[in-house]
């Protein structure tokens, strides 16, 4: 746990900032997010399922379902769970639509070896006092989290009306049906009373943009396509198809330092290629203590996790249940300005004092560094100079200690990244490494433009395209709906709130929606809208709340957290509640108020 008093010696971080600025001066490129390959044309066989067991055939639907969910990750796991609880009873009421083989989404497609959540399963897997289930670590492997997505979806009949391996094409708005009709690659025709969009963001694999990539002769996949017919093992590794091999990894994010200590036990040999090193902390893992569990009491989930994100958001509160690396900085925060009311009473005191916490942990982390990994050179090469909420913070308890052995190199680029890619070697800083197979942990599509993330185009009344109501900006109420798309709704984080345990925003939002489409059902209602006063209202209310990601994210160094170095890129379409804490309460408050303000039911 890091510490600070008042005393800290602020000349030391104003040299670490110099530092700081040097390291992103580095990595910043012109080209920004557009360094990378989308998987398509050359590149699409990086975008194929290689989890297909048994290709479903199936003859084209022309049918009516009262709920379309498109994506059957957690969000849509949650909205058909959210729209059961409600009381959508019917098992055939609901349809999922997924391009996957199963439910899951980014535990679908993310089954490299050594996968796990990053937050604690206690709060990261949702309704677990729905299903009586225990996780059986506090972090779950992929493997399980994939298993109880299944779980989820057989516990609330959610496979019995679903289509997988289908991928929506268009959601068109039918005014004479007041029906949405959605159409799919497979020539479906389904007519829904409602649709609910939740196409996630962590599915869609990008490539970095490197010279020479399309002449590889040698093996290559990306993470979340993870080829196991290649490597041999299961996600808990044993690849034995990799014992003569020498493999490169691109990437060292939050997918690389899980997968590579399991490459690093089967491969011949591992080179890591690093253009920016990530902050490791310490994960401490261990199993669930099954007496602990039993005790907990009917509401511990929801308490567990209102705890988590309390602290998270800034809030000093007597107790932190959760007490892992994702706490510590906040609430060292909170518990110095509670303990001095002159600096919480001034704003340029907390953001100096915010930035001496960061810099007591960041250097807390680098330490750590060279206690694990034993040759100096390559200890430093691993340190992250940024703060701490530049990129998403890693933990782990084997990443650093890969480097310790005889058969994993280090191949930091000093910011560059990859220069090269030959028929069978990868260049990097002017040399040259033989390798037999690549492995790209470069992460996924992150593009607000609806369309884009979505895959498809929805048309809402009067023929509006949603891609073009929002080109400019985004608008809705509560980030859940927007005028001119009735019966429409969206679970995303566009104008909603973020917060590191995903789930939790994902399953107010699902609360949410079921709340409003159960009343448009008990008023027999045929179209719900939202008024365009109440849309502006929201994005007035957005705008207001205090926000200091802009200029905070233009000091960082690149990553996706700023678009890749890009300024400037925040405006309505992707700024949201500052505080996930007061977003949550505000749904909230908006439902127990009882009359729907700003929605409208014909």
């Amino acid at each position: 746990m890091t510490t600070l008093n008042r005393d800290f010696d602020f000349d030391a971080l104003n040299i670490m900032r110099e530092k700081y600025h040097q390291e992103r001066d580095k990595r910043i490129r012109s080209d920004g997010n557009k360094q990378y390959h989308e998987p398509k044309g050359q590149f699409s066989n990086y975008a194929k399922d290689p989890f297909i067991q048994t290709e479903i055939k199936r003859d084209a639907l022309n049918d009516e379902v009262e709920v379309v969910v498109v994506g059957a990750g957690f969000g849509g796991l949650l909205a058909g769970a959210s729209l059961r609880e409600a009381g959508l009873e019917q098992k055939k009421a609901i349809r999922l639509i997924d391009q996957a083989s199963d439910v899951g989404g980014t535990w679908y497609w993310n089954r490299f070896p050594g996968a796990m959540c990053d937050v604690e399963s206690y709060i990261y897997m949702p309704l677990l006092e729905q299903l009586n289930y225990m996780p059986t670590e506090k972090y779950a492997s992929g493997s399980e989290i994939f298993s109880y997505c299944q779980k989820i979806a057989e516990h609330y009949h959610l496979y019995d009306n679903a289509c997988f391996q289908t991928e929506v094409t268009e959601v068109r708005w039918n005014q004479e049906l007041q029906r949405w009709r959605v159409s799919t690659d497979r020539g479906d025709t389904i007519m829904a009373r409602f649709v609910c969009m939740s196409n996630g963001i962590l599915h869609r694999p990008k490539l970095p943009g490197v010279k020479g990539l399309e002449n590889f002769e040698g093996h290559a996949f990306h993470t979340c396509r993870w080829d196991y017919q290649y490597t041999g093992g299961d996600m808990s590794g044993n690849m034995t198809g990799l014992e003569n091999k020498r493999v490169a990894v691109v990437g060292t994010g939050a997918t690389a330092i899980q997968c590579i200590p399991k490459l690093a036990e089967s491969a011949e040999h591992v080179y890591v290629l690093q253009r920016t090193p990530s902050s490791i902390d310490v994960r401490n893992n261990c199993p669930t203590d099954t007496d602990w569990f039993a005790q907990q009491a009917a509401g511990w989930q929801q308490e567990r996790r209102d705890n988590f994100n309390r602290i998270l958001s800034g809030e000093h509160i007597d107790s932190d249940m959760i007490n892992d690396g994702w706490t510590d900085i906040s609430k060292n925060l909170s518990a110095l300005l509670t303990n001095n009311t002159d600096i919480a009473s001034a704003p340029d005191q907390i953001a100096k004092y915010a930035e001496a916490i960061d810099f007591n942990k960041m250097s807390q982390i680098r330490n750590r560094v060279d206690e694990v990994v034993s040759n100096s050179e390559t200890a430093d090469k691993l340190k992250a100079y940024y703060r701490a909420g530049c990129k998403r913070p890693c933990f782990h308890d084997e990443y650093l200690q890969s480097f310790n052995r005889d058969n994993v190199t280090l191949l930091d680029s000093q910011g560059k990244g990859v220069e090269n890619v030959l028929a069978n070697s990868v260049v990097v800083d002017g040399q040259e490494y033989p390798v037999d197979c690549l492995v790209f942990a470069t992460g996924f599509e992150l593009n607000p433009a609806i369309k884009k993330k979505a895959g498809y185009e929805v048309i809402g009344k009067n023929d509006l395209k949603l891609s073009d109501k929002w080109e400019q900006q985004t608008s809705s109420m509560h980030g859940v709906i927007t005028s001119e798309f009735p019966n429409c709704f969206i679970i995303s984080n566009l104008q909603s709130a973020f917060t590191v345990c995903i789930t939790h925003s994902l399953e107010e939002q699902a609360r949410h929606i079921a709340y409003i489409i159960l009343n448009a059902k008990t008023q027999d209602a045929t179209e719900v809208n939202v008024s365009k006063e109440a849309e502006q209202k929201w994005g007035e209310l957005i705008v207001a709340q205090p926000n200091i990601t802009e200029e905070f994210y233009n000091e960082c160094t690149p990553g996706y957290y700023n678009r890749e170095g890009e300024k400037n890129k925040l405006n309505l379409h992707n700024r949201s509640f500052a505080n996930t804490v007061e977003y949550f309460k505000t749904l909230n408050d908006w439902r127990e108020e009882g009359t729907l303000k700003g929605i409208t039911f014909d």
